[in-house]
């Protein structure tokens, strides 16, 4: 999926918010995904269908983090029905999964469409979500419907060691995907106001964030912020500015 068109002609004279951007999309939240809960014994099944991006992740959240809270043995998600996963939803089931095993509950996947299973699959992180008995969930699509078969396969006691290792990697996963939504729209923010290629945006994040000594993060954080009508400071603005200059005047002539 094409990335999301964000607007660069906020009010403002910087270089950021007040670029002219040709053929340009104005920053329009996504579609609001269809959420639905409901009671199965001792867990709450979640089901989801639509667009699960940044717009749709706090809802999101906040629709699991309920269930689980009034849940007696976890949370089963059932995103048959979900188009579109990035990892800012990525980053709301890891962090699900992290809060469901400090409080000894449970997160299991009933259902999944192809675009949430590539996304856990190229990040590693499909086994976390796998049913009780070691079953994984089923692969559904269009409603999401159908519970996942989890045989007559008794749980093994757990593992402890590779339990830890698991949270660990999950504080590792979630850290890592809280930051990449906002960078990956910085970097579409560059593209769009200076006409510049993907690989030219991050260098010029990277230069930027070098100059300014401040961390890639919240570089990205002020770019973003400047779009919805909160300018950088100046210093930051000026290395911008210079650091598209410097990008430009590397690339080969045509």
């Amino acid at each position: 999926m094409p990335e999301r068109a964000c607007d660069a002609n906020a009010e403002g004279g910087d270089a950021l918010a007040g670029a002219e951007v040709s053929g340009g999309l104005p920053f329009r939240p996504g579609p609001v995904p269809e959420i639905a809960v409901r009671p199965d014994g001792d867990r709450v099944v979640v089901a989801v269908r639509g667009e699960l991006d940044l717009d749709a992740a706090e809802r999101l959240a906040q629709a699991l983090h309920a269930a689980l809270g009034a849940s007696v043995g976890g949370v089963e998600l059932e995103l048959g029905g979900v188009e579109f996963c990035d990892c800012s939803a990525l980053n709301v089931l890891l962090d699900l999964h992290e809060r469901s095993l400090e409080l000894g509950k449970a997160v299991a996947l009933r259902t999944l469409s192809p675009a949430v299973e590539r996304l856990l699959l190229l990040t590693g992180t499909r086994m976390l979500f796998d049913a009780p008995g070691g079953a994984p969930g089923s692969r559904g699509h269009g409603d999401g419907g159908g519970e996942a078969d989890r045989g007559d396969v008794p749980a093994r006691a757990p593992d402890h060691s590779a339990l830890e290792d698991l949270r660990i990697e999950v504080v590792q996963l979630r850290r890592a995907m809280q930051t990449r939504p906002v960078i990956d729209l910085a970097r579409g923010i560059l593209m769009a106001s200076f006409g510049l290629g993907v690989e030219e945006a991050w260098r010029v994040l990277v230069l930027a964030s070098q100059n300014t000594n401040t961390k890639l993060y919240h570089l990205a954080r002020d770019l973003v912020a400047a779009v919805r009508g909160e300018p950088p400071a100046d210093a930051v603005q000026e290395q911008v500015a210079a650091a598209v200059a410097k990008v430009r005047s590397e690339a080969p002539s045509t």
